[in-house]
């Protein structure tokens, strides 16, 4: 099938809702809410929304005030980097769910002036002071490090990630970028829906598991004085406004060398933990390389180890060999074939994603064609495959995220992701800041053998990933889909979408999904399991949206799939995109019906 990039962007129509009918059934059977029948829209399908169209700039993001503040950035003069990061500052404010000046970050950026795709690994490392052996004694009989406290506490990259892309890309001073978000800090801003539903299921949590929190009167403080702030109620947050005020003022150091780190400092040695300013001050992002395979004549591009965006790229390397047009987009063929491919995708990134510092990953071996025709041959049409293994050389857990993409009237394009990881995070607020440190370190293996064992100054396995898509050396669609583990495949059936099925930029993301969970994780042990070995579900579940049609479901069933229906969306991720029309330059915008957010452009 020939790629449908060019009509689909120039005319804002759907292409053939038959043909994207799920289960072969009818054009609701695609969708999210299945009872929606057709009309209601004048053109594209029934059960989506417009793209955004602009000629100048584009920013989509998780919450409406974020991306305006974006736009503000870029009509004052501001890069796209500028407006991300005001953007992604903002979010922190607005969005503590999902992300924060706590977490770690990463970045995929297209550069007009060099025409260059350039990647950035802003993910922080372990406290430098805490061997492996003490790590053991800590945990004292357990298994696996806890989802909360000081154990799993990493060095927060996100804000050196700021001044890493600013100092190559940005225009205006960092004063200037940060303003807005610190004056919705110090003045307050109403509080969205989405997000006060997160705020009431992170407060649960923390509640469920207080014993495992060194302190908690600081977060308590900071977020919950009243318990879970409500939907349309005034939140603001002074503490962050300060710190921000101080990073506006005496920039990177002001972070890694100074006030901050020293205040974290003294509050990891108050409750015991392991975090000190040595930590801070030794902490440097790293400017990688995209790696991209190609899908049916697009670049698909991710970031490479320590993260799982190669994952989703050995998803594509192992689809490209199946015409997935041949059934309905919503068919149990293409929800198999989509969920068999990401199961031997990740169990290679269970075996051998890790900081590549302290690692020999296979790269090139695992995004090779051969490869990726060899995965493609263990898939079975009619029946599920009961014990997937990694491959072998010759030689997942839950996450709240941001993603958030901006682009800017010269062409400059930001895929930018960022996280605090599972939920708001650790539960540690440090004393005065009004930001919670990221419990990114849960995710190392305690296997001694294993790539991903901890280590001090480490980078842990991570899971967020931005995503870019290329089309004969320029930029496509700048994109990403938040939400742990969910995020490659996601990302993958969003390019399906577009490239295979013809969906608009929206149509891609608000289509029904699946979210398969199961199978060996990074943090497993590497001892060798097969299907009778019940400390690893190697089958897993298939999690699946309500607009998947009944008939799809009992064909998966009948094929071996343990599929349950999902109606909240919340594990389904986030997405937002942004496509720039290689011919007019004509930018458009895409976000996700599952959240709060916007995409606007001007």
């Amino acid at each position: 099938m020939k790629p449908v990039f060019q009509k689909l962007f120039a005319i804002p129509l759907a292409i053939g809702l038959a043909t994207i009918a799920c289960g072969g059934a009818s054009a609701q059977n695609s969708n999210l809410n299945g009872d929606i029948g057709a009309g209601g829209r004048p053109v594209g399908a029934a059960w989506s929304r417009s793209p955004v169209y602009a000629e100048h700039g584009m920013a989509a993001t998780a919450h409406p005030l974020a991306s305006q503040v974006a736009i503000d950035i870029l009509k004052a003069g501001g890069s796209a980097v500028d407006a991300a990061i005001a953007a992604n500052a903002t979010l922190g404010l607005m969005e503590p769910t999902g992300n924060g000046v706590g977490g770690d970050l990463f970045a995929i950026i297209w550069d007009p002036e060099t025409e260059k795709l350039y990647g950035l690994n802003a993910s922080g490392r372990s406290p430098i002071g805490r061997s492996y052996e003490s790590l053991i004694v800590q945990l004292d009989g357990r298994d696996a490090l806890p989802p909360f406290g000081y154990l799993p506490v990493s060095v927060p990259g996100a804000v050196d990630g700021w001044f890493e892309m600013h100092g190559r890309f940005g225009k205006l001073p960092m004063r200037k970028i940060l303003a807005p978000a610190i004056a919705y800090a110090e003045k307050g801003f109403p509080v969205s829906p989405v997000i006060a539903n997160y705020l009431e299921r992170n407060y649960a949590r923390f509640e469920e598991n207080m014993g495992m929190i060194d302190e908690f009167d600081n977060a308590r403080a900071t977020y919950f004085k009243n318990g879970p702030v409500k939907a349309g109620e005034i939140f603001k947050n002074p503490d962050l406004a300060q710190t921000l005020r101080i990073i506006a003022k005496k920039g990177h150091d002001g972070f890694y060398k100074g006030e901050i780190a020293t205040t974290i400092d003294a509050y990891m040695k108050r409750i015991g933990g392991d975090l000190r300013f040595e930590d801070f001050a030794a902490h440097e992002s790293e400017w990688v390389n995209p790696g991209c395979v190609d899908y049916r004549g697009y670049d698909f591009c991710e970031l490479p180890p320590n993260g799982q965006g190669f994952a989703a790229l050995q998803m594509a390397n192992i689809l490209k060999h199946i015409d997935l047009t041949q059934w309905p987009r919503g068919s149990a063929e293409v929800l198999h074939y989509i969920t068999e491919a990401k199961r031997l995708a990740f169990e290679d990134l269970a075996r051998y994603y890790a900081d590549p510092a302290f690692a020999d990953i296979p790269v090139e071996w695992l995004l090779s064609e051969n490869y990726g025709r060899e995965r493609f041959a263990l898939i079975d049409v009619d029946r599920v495959n009961p014990a997937p293994a990694p491959g072998d050389p010759k030689l997942e857990g839950e996450g709240d995220t941001t993603y958030l993409t901006v682009a800017d009237k010269n062409g400059m394009m930001v895929s930018l992701i960022q996280s605090n990881y599972r939920g708001m995070g650790s539960g540690l607020v440090p004393d005065g800041l009004g930001f919670m440190l990221q419990d990114r370190g849960e995710l190392y293996s305690l296997d001694p053998d294993h790539p991903n064992v901890y280590a001090p100054g480490k980078r842990p396995f991570h899971t967020i990933i931005p995503a870019f898509v290329m089309k004969d050396g320029a930029p496509l669609i700048s994109f990403g889909l938040m939400g742990g583990g969910m995020q490659p495949q996601g990302h993958v059936q969003v390019l399906i979408n577009i490239v295979d099925y013809g969906m608009n930029l929206q149509e891609a993301g608000d289509a029904a999904r699946l979210n398969h969970i199961g199978g060996r994780q990074p943090t497993d042990p590497l001892t060798p399991k097969d299907a009778s070995d019940s400390s690893i579900d190697l089958l897993g579940v298939l999690y699946v949206e309500p607009g998947i049609s009944t008939e799809t479901i009992e064909a998966l069933r009948a094929k071996g799939h343990h599929v349950e229906v999902v109606s909240d969306g919340v594990m389904f991720g986030g997405y937002q995109a942004i496509y720039r029309n290689p011919e007019t330059g004509v930018y458009t915008g895409a976000t996700e019906m599952r959240k709060d957010g916007l995409a606007i452009g001007y």
